[in-house]
């Protein structure tokens, strides 16, 4: 079978980064709201390009980001909503 049709997966080593995202994701935000700016376009544009002036210096927010690998970020993100979504189903069970 031609490999583009293959499913990769994606295995994540480190058992506490998603721990360390979470932590990082909310001081962000927080920094990020403070400043007057919409938290989440800010944090999606970080993320999508790489670009840290996304982010603000306020209460060394940015520099907290920048040690986090963005697809960390992502990842905590999507497990947060899915983990959120299922929650949901099952209460109205």
């Amino acid at each position: 079978m031609d490999r583009q049709y293959e499913t990769q997966t994606f295995i994540n080593l480190e058992k506490n980064v998603n721990n360390e995202a979470r932590e990082v994701i909310m001081l962000v935000y927080a920094a990020l709201k403070e400043k007057g700016y919409t938290p989440v376009n800010q944090i999606v544009g970080y993320i999508l390009s790489g670009d840290p002036t996304y982010i603000t210096s306020h209460n060394n927010a940015r520099s907290l980001v920048a040690k986090i690998e963005r697809d960390e970020l992502l990842e905590e993100i999507v497990n947060f909503y899915v983990n959120y979504y299922e929650q949901a189903l099952k209460r109205r069970q």
